[in-house]
């Protein structure tokens, strides 16, 4: 066992200098979104922050197998919790996916998410020699649950981010690239079923003038025009902390939005194209973090994890950022630590958390057993093993 100063030593120290500096950037990204407003925001993100680094130093200093115990019964929890909001949840922007809990409103979306990528890394690592087709079987039985309930809420966002996490953590587990590239497929071929008839109007208008913003400039093309108009009056260098006369400042970017959703939209008004390219460094540098922890993880289990959470960040990045400049669909994904948002950003720092954890305890972590395809073979290995 390590002692606790031994684990702090061991911390791996540019995971935590990122998480520090993206959160307190955060900080500073929603005061500058809505210092102009009676209800600036910024003190509560600070509250949820503090908080949220607890936790973080907490998961890093606790041996991540207990995850393995653990998972189920936060699945199950995150169940209940999506249930729950369907008889007294709360209904914002017109999704039924929040819970009052007196004290701060909590989204289930968030631990269901989290639990099931931790039941998926425990059942990939515990049953490796499973056929293919049956891994993949269970995985949808695994994730059918959650993805329904989060899909009639509706939030799309949230339903969206399921895909590219489970091909991920089954391409690191293994599964032959035919069976995943069949499993894209019908998954490409499901969404115009899911846009027809699993979506309400004004969902699938989004995804029409995401198409064609033109379409309907000042009804639904509206958020998506001025967020590109924003971002582009920013040029290089931006116009500047407060800078007067803002499209943000004005009220084009819609106030109850600007905060969390279209964060990225004031950034690249007041920062410009550098501060917005220095911001996607940072992301793209936490994102190589993840996948260098999974590489070094001594056990299938804590790589599988790793490579799931992982992905799970970097699919909130490229949706997040990608729907303020027209790339993706507007969907409400929140961006990891620098949009407002309580639930979500404890969930963030939890799985950080767990990252750091993965890294701290892979020299103590049980090796895997040989007749088990070792993860690190003598003369090294990559993070995906090819087929």
């Amino acid at each position: 066992m390590m002692s606790i100063p031994r684990k702090l030593a061991a911390l791996h120290w540019p995971l935590l200098i990122l998480t520090v500096l993206l959160g307190a950037f955060g900080i500073f990204a929603i005061y500058s979104a809505t210092w102009m407003r009676e209800h600036s925001f910024w003190n509560r993100q600070l509250v949820w922050l503090l908080v949220g680094f607890a936790i973080f130093l907490v998961v890093s200093l606790t041996d991540y197998r207990w995850i393995r115990r653990g998972g189920l019964p936060l699945y199950l929890a995150g169940l209940a919790a999506l249930l729950a909001t369907h008889f007294i949840g709360e209904e914002v922007y017109g999704a039924r996916s929040w819970l009052n809990l007196g004290f701060f409103n909590f989204q289930p979306s968030q631990l269901a998410i989290l639990a099931s990528v931790m039941v998926i890394a425990t059942f990939l690592a515990d049953y490796e020699n499973m056929p293919p087709i049956f891994r993949i079987a269970l995985c949808g039985v695994i994730v059918a649950a959650p993805w329904l309930l989060i899909l009639i809420q509706p939030d799309l966002g949230s339903a969206i981010v399921w895909m590219p996490v489970v091909l991920a953590m089954l391409y690191a587990a293994r599964v032959p690239g035919r069976y995943l590239i069949t499993l894209l497929l019908v998954a490409v071929i499901a969404i115009p079923l899911m846009v027809n008839f699993g979506l309400k109007p004004y969902q699938r208008l989004r995804i029409v003038t995401f198409l064609d913003p033109e379409l309907d400039p000042r009804g639904a093309g509206w958020t998506i025009n001025q967020s590109l108009t924003a971002i582009g009056s920013g040029g290089w260098e931006g116009k500047g902390f407060k800078a007067p006369n803002t499209l943000n400042e004005l009220g084009f970017l819609p106030s109850t939005i600007v905060h969390n959703d279209f964060i990225f939209s004031v950034i690249g008004e007041q920062h410009g194209f550098i501060g917005g390219a220095l911001l996607l460094l940072s992301f793209l540098l936490l994102v190589g973090i993840g996948l260098y922890i999974a590489l070094k993880a001594n056990d299938d289990f804590g790589r599988l994890l790793a490579v799931g959470l992982t992905t799970l960040l970097f699919t909130h990045v490229f949706m997040n950022i990608g729907m303020t400049i027209g790339v993706t669909p507007i969907t409400g994904l929140p961006l990891p630590l620098v949009s407002y948002g309580g639930s979500f950003l404890l969930a963030v720092l939890f799985s950080l958390g767990v990252l750091q954890s993965i890294w701290i305890h892979r020299k103590i972590a049980e090796p895997t057993p040989k007749h088990r395809d070792p993860l690190r073979p003598p003369k090294g290995m990559r993070l995906f093993p090819s087929r």
